[in-house]
């Protein structure tokens, strides 16, 4: 009976697997994509416009989202002040800088700092969070992984040009994403609170910020076309709204952890599209960086050292 009902369990669970990988492959896709759609963007919006057009039409998915699901938004003030300042850090502060460094440099580059998010989140998490000491494994990542930026920002070339402000910009969005992160996990995940509803709260926020600074920012002519609003469309409902959901069902299914490897996939696709759609140029020392900084974050996530002890012994 034991047996049977083992099997019966497996039988059941296989397409559920099934259904969350498809949802990991999914969320890779459309977020290694997303500095493709900001590139198609900026060809008729400005970054202001771009990040406007994405907060909106991303409020609006969760919203859905949440009202189909009979999700109920957090009603605490403080929750609410809370998330407003995550909304600042994960939305409004990390989009406008990519939106206005993609102006200077390629999708694909873009996809491969956006990768360095873990490591600025390792950096933060030493200094602000003191519960958390700091490891070998934790320092030797992010020595690591800073070399592979550092090869990926290839000083040989010279930083005097506009190309280095805009991979400085870069690295500003992901200590911001690496700041929100930590906040996130200080005030507001000791709560217990439903992740659809809080992401929904904190992309409304930003997206009523971005609302009541358009009228001062975002009035430049815009040069509307298909390709441009399917992009902005793509990177707020699908890129903010819905990979969200997944991104949910993949952490509930397989933790924390496993889930954190689509950071290793994003740049991947991000490099790929923008060669394959954009013909993009790729320098030798990106995408060596890029292999760099994914082994940095290995390390200091400990996952190297995990699996030396899971290997079978001789």
């Amino acid at each position: 009976m034991t047996d049977t009902a083992g099997a019966v369990a497996e039988a059941r669970s296989r397409p559920r697997q099934r259904t969350i990988l498809a949802q990991f492959v999914l969320l890779a896709l459309i977020w290694g994509s997303s500095f493709l759609f900001v590139a198609v963007g900026l060809t008729g919006l400005s970054p202001v416009q771009v990040v406007l057009g994405r907060l909106v039409s991303g409020a609006i998915a969760l919203a859905l989202i949440c009202a189909i699901g009979r999700r109920r938004l957090p009603r605490s003030p403080a929750v609410w002040g809370h998330l407003f300042v995550v909304g600042l850090l994960l939305c409004v502060f990390p989009f406008l800088l990519f939106a206005w460094a993609q102006q200077g440099i390629s999708s694909g580059l873009a996809s491969i700092y956006n990768a360095t998010t873990p490591l600025m989140t390792v950096l933060v998490s030493l200094v602000a969070l003191r519960a958390e000491r700091p490891t070998r494994a934790g320092i030797l990542g992010l020595i690591v992984g800073f070399c592979g930026v550092l090869i990926v920002l290839g000083p040989w070339n010279g930083l005097g040009g506009g190309d280095a402000w805009a991979q400085a910009a870069c690295l500003g969005a992901t200590a911001c994403y690496g700041t929100a992160f930590v906040y996130l996990r200080r005030f507001v995940a000791p709560r217990g609170l439903d992740a659809i509803p809080v992401a929904t709260v904190q992309v409304g926020l930003g997206a009523a910020v971005m609302l009541l600074l358009a009228p001062f920012i975002a009035m430049t002519p815009v040069r509307v076309s298909p390709a441009v609003v399917l992009a902005i469309l793509a990177l707020g409902a699908l890129g903010t709204g819905v990979a969200y959901v997944w991104n949910t069902n993949i952490v509930a299914a397989w933790g924390a952890t496993n889930a954190s490897t689509v950071t290793y996939l994003t740049p991947v696709v991000g490099v790929a599209l923008g060669v394959l759609v954009l013909s993009e140029t790729v320098t030798w020392n990106e995408p060596v960086g890029a292999v760099v900084v994914i082994l940095g974050i290995a390390v200091a996530q400990g996952r190297l050292r995990r699996r030396r002890s899971s290997s079978p012994q001789a």
